[in-house]
């Protein structure tokens, strides 16, 4: 499924897997998330809800440009740099280029269905 990212008022197309919990999280859409820095490394927000895990691996390594679901937290993450493996991650999708580096100054992101 394609989507598009709003981040300090630049669009950026994003792709999402065809995994169930991409699938779910596609199904909150549109979401207007505020997002607070990790670690130097990726943005998160809070999400309304918890999202299927059902077949999704124990964990993942998240590559600059990658949205992901952080189990534990019921978080979307949104890397703009390289961060290790985390067990309770699952990729969601990528980020198409230039929308990374908007990533590292955001307080805001808004996420909807592709036109």
């Amino acid at each position: 499924m394609n989507i598009r990212l709003t981040i300090n008022g630049h669009r950026f197309d994003a792709t999402l897997n065809d995994s169930p919990t991409a699938r779910d999280f596609a199904a909150q859409l549109p979401l207007t998330l505020s997002v607070s820095d990790f670690n130097q490394a990726e943005k998160t927000a809070d999400l309304p809800r918890k999202l299927s895990t059902t077949g999704a691996p124990e964990g993942a390594d998240p590559q600059v440009g990658d949205l992901a679901y952080y189990a534990p937290w019921n978080h979307l993450a949104t890397y703009y740099r390289d961060a290790p493996y985390a067990t309770g991650l699952v990729i969601l999708g990528h980020m198409a280029d230039g929308g990374a580096e908007q990533l590292a100054t955001a307080d805001e992101i808004t996420i909807e269905a592709a036109p």
